[in-house]
């Protein structure tokens, strides 16, 4: 197998229901324009994975699986009671299917691009932690060599300081971590302009388009 497909990619994500999905987008859209938001970013961020150099490919759901998931992509349902125990339970789900290091991302980042993908399979060949920082002050990708649940368990998730405490925990783990540039995620409105002006190309992009500017700023 070559360096570069030596990771499987896991996204972790919510089926795009309105109501159920970017509740901090409403406002300023209704439930069903944040809903149409978040189904392009997971159309984006899987498409990212389906072209990434990948071992296996894996979809980490909260709800049903709908019309935007492609071909070659394993469905597995969440479980855990939190956000810390659901990425974790996914990490250890992936490598019970499969003993090779997983690569987990979520889908508030339509920006992401095949080459930070690769990227971070290549960095875990020479680490045992890659971490992708988001400008929340959180964590946008997270991989590992061989899971380790301490990593994760009990971590406060959605804080400001979220990524801060997954670094301390790496660094009294004793292992070598490697980092990826920060990303933004799509949480305001605010966010969900930036990101489209990163990726002017992206269905994200095209869907703010499309639900119009008069948006206040």
């Amino acid at each position: 197998m070559r360096a570069a497909a030596s990771a499987q990619l896991v996204v972790i994500a919510k089926s795009p229901v309105p109501g159920a999905v970017k509740t901090r987008l409403t406002p300023p859209y209704s439930a069903r324009e944040a809903a149409a938001l978040a189904e392009a970013a997971l159309r984006d961020t899987l498409a990212a994975v389906a072209a990434a150099p990948a071992a296996r490919r894996v979809l980490a759901l909260l709800g049903e699986p709908g019309p935007w998931l492609p071909a070659g992509c394993d469905v597995v349902a969440q479980r855990g009671d939190d956000l810390a125990a659901r990425l974790a339970a996914a990490f250890a789900d992936a490598w019970a299917a499969l003993p090779v290091p997983p690569v987990l991302i979520g889908m508030d980042t339509p920006q992401v691009t095949p080459a930070l993908l690769a990227e971070a399979g290549r960095l875990l060949g020479e680490h045992e932690v890659v971490v992708g920082p988001a400008a929340d002050g959180g964590f946008w990708l997270l991989g590992q060599r061989r899971p380790d649940p301490a990593l994760l368990a009990g971590l406060p998730m959605s804080r400001p300081d979220t990524g801060a405490l997954l670094m301390e925990r790496i660094r009294a783990a004793g292992v070598r971590a490697a980092l990826l540039p920060e990303l933004t995620d799509v949480d305001t409105a605010a966010d969900a302009r930036a990101v489209a002006a990163l990726a002017p190309s992206s269905r994200f992009a095209a869907t703010l388009a499309a639900l119009g500017t008069d948006v206040p700023a």
